[in-house]
């Protein structure tokens, strides 16, 4: 059996927020900034991280 992916739990926790909020991502900036710390700390570690390797926080993006 493998490993458990150590951001599984972060991972979880996203996808119960945003089905809780209706997807809405700005009710979730928590969880979502736990999974980004999580994958910061665990780089090459986590397969649950594959899409949060590149993106940038959207708080951070200018609208142009």
């Amino acid at each position: 059996m493998p490993p458990k992916d150590p951001c599984q739990k972060q991972a979880c926790a996203i996808q119960h927020c945003l089905q809780a909020n209706k997807y809405v991502e700005s009710m979730c900036q928590d969880v979502i900034r736990d999974m980004r710390r999580c994958c910061e700390s665990q780089a090459g570690n986590s397969i649950c991280c594959s899409g949060f390797k590149d993106s940038k926080p959207t708080e951070n993006q200018s609208n142009t």
